[in-house]
């Protein structure tokens, strides 16, 4: 148990809180409610192979850079906890585990499953060429919700398409704030940021418009579908949660990144989807 609690750590498992909510919420939209059990436990199984799949690949490809950076030099890989191989063996595992689950689920989902393991693995290497990495960091995760409407209806729309977006706007936004911390480290090392290319000011405004770009498209996908009350309510408490994240951060004091980060993204993802979730089961 603590050889898999070392794993889990590597590769930052607790973390898919990030996403998960949000491919429920595409997945609940589509059904108009509760989703049958074998969608509910297929959505998340892929998520979850999805997620691991995307961290190790990120932690191997990463491996040299991390362990140059302080602020990574600790991570599993750069330490030796774990191995280069076993880290490869977690991708592949995982991408069996992701495989599986969209082939239970429908034919589309098996079909565009390629494209989004070309989207997962490849980010990382944008970094190493174009500032937009953020926004493909944003694909990636806005795939979620696109998933999970898929994996109910078997087609595309415009309305997962539209919280594909918004999602995406929303973690390329708060990528934008996490990458303020490694300004020095990326100019130093040739890498590609929109902090180490514009500023940390430019960055966390920036990050601000994709912010209130993602209120809006949640906004209108709430009106377009004429969701209940408790969507507006959570999209409201969404709205408040961004602003004070906001506010633990600015150009001259980052100490506060890791709240802002972590624990106040992880709440608005849950906020969102309780609430979406009340709206339809009214």
């Amino acid at each position: 148990m603590s050889r898999l609690g070392v794993y889990l750590e590597a590769v930052k498992f607790e973390h898919t809180i990030f996403a998960l909510p949000f491919a429920y919420l595409g997945m609940c939209l589509a059904a108009g409610g509760l989703p049958t059990l074998a969608q509910f436990l297929w959505v998340t199984t892929a998520m979850a192979g999805a997620r691991t799949l995307a961290m190790a690949a990120n932690r191997l490809i990463d491996a040299r850079l991390d362990a140059l950076n302080p602020r990574t030099a600790g991570r599993a890989l750069p330490r030796g906890l774990v191995s280069t191989l076993e880290m490869a063996a977690l991708c592949l595992v995982a991408l069996a585990v992701l495989t599986l689950s969209a082939w239970q689920l429908n034919t589309l989902c098996l079909l565009l499953m390629p494209g989004a393991v070309v989207v997962l693995v490849g980010y990382p290497y944008t970094k190493r060429f174009t500032w937009l990495s953020h926004w493909v960091l944003g694909l990636a995760d806005g795939l979620a919700p696109v998933g999970g409407w898929i994996a109910v209806t078997g087609r595309l729309a415009w309305e997962p398409i539209a919280l594909g977006v918004a999602v995406g706007l929303w973690i390329g936004g708060f990528d934008l704030i996490y990458a303020c911390q490694d300004v020095e480290f990326d100019r130093a090392h040739g890498l590609y940021s929109m902090p180490a290319r514009f500023g940390l000011a430019a960055a966390l405004n920036l990050s601000k418009l994709a912010h209130a770009l993602t209120v809006l498209l949640l906004g209108w996908l709430g009106w377009h579908l004429g969701l209940a009350w408790p969507y507006w309510l959570g999209l409201l408490v969404a709205a408040g949660l961004l602003v004070y994240e906001h506010s633990l951060v600015g150009p001259d004091d980052l100490s506060r990144l890791d709240l802002a980060f972590f624990s106040i993204n992880g709440y608005i993802a849950i906020v969102v989807f309780v609430f979406t979730f009340a709206a339809l089961i009214l």
